[in-house]
């Protein structure tokens, strides 16, 4: 049954590829997007998924954008928190603004996103909440303190609703990825690439493609059963108990 769906982060690298599978899994997506107008807009003729731009670190902005949202397509069933950005630097060196712009992005988001609609999602009985954490929100790593925090709180956050919400139909769960071939990842040096790649057990970077047949699989009736779950797809790179 089509359910309508929103993913922020929507129209590039991870985000693409979700807004697309959930489309072919039959859901009406609304893709979210921040500030690359050029690569939403060619996003959206490519694929004829809607776009809506708005700051998802802005919670009056979130709600009014949900809202229209929901005016265009019905209610949001499904609500995908992709979003997020890195400012990277070591601690000592880091400033309070790069601190300050990380969990803006990456964690307040996703209470900015999950807020205005999860009455709605309690009072029909149903919802799916996926968040996008990382590889790195579970083991940290050098030189993102202000986005390892981010998206560790991102999986306390999960655990959290889930349990909140579970008796209202409402599932919470996070994807936590590893090296992924986005443009960013393909960006690095070469050799730093091939350094990245000797530490992942499966011998290569993940697909996108991957990731969004992960948050489908959430979306879907089929797992109803599971909620406050973390899915690391890592390549084995960090594996957990």
């Amino acid at each position: 049954m089509s359910k309508v769906a929103v993913v922020t982060g929507g129209t590039r690298g991870i985000g693409h590829a979700i807004s697309i599978e959930l489309k072919n899994t039959g859901h009406s997506v609304a893709a979210i997007y921040g500030g690359n107008d050029e690569a939403a807009h060619k996003f959206q003729a490519e694929t004829g998924i809607p776009i809506f731009k708005w700051d998802v670190g802005d919670y009056d902005a979130c709600a009014a954008g949900l809202k229209q949202v929901e005016t265009q397509f019905g209610p949001i069933s499904i609500i995908v928190n992709n979003a997020g950005i890195t400012r990277d630097a070591m601690l000592h060196r880091m400033t309070p603004q790069q601190w300050k712009d990380v969990i803006r992005v990456d964690l307040d988001s996703v209470f900015n996103m999950v807020q205005p609609v999860i009455n709605g999602m309690r009072d029909r009985g149903f919802g799916r909440i996926i968040n996008i954490s990382s590889m790195n929100g579970q083991k940290g790593q050098i030189g993102q303190s202000n986005y390892s925090a981010a998206k560790a709180g991102i999986i306390g956050f999960t655990k959290a609703i889930a349990q909140e919400n579970a008796k209202k139909g409402i599932t919470v769960n996070c994807v936590a990825p590893g090296y992924i071939d986005t443009e960013m990842v393909l960006a690095v040096p070469e050799k730093v690439l091939e350094s990245i790649i000797a530490q992942i057990p499966v011998g290569r970077l993940g697909k996108a493609e991957e990731i969004a047949k992960c948050v489908a699989f959430l979306a879907s009736d089929d797992a109803g059963f599971i909620t406050g779950a973390t899915i690391a797809a890592n390549g084995g790179q960090f594996v957990t108990g």
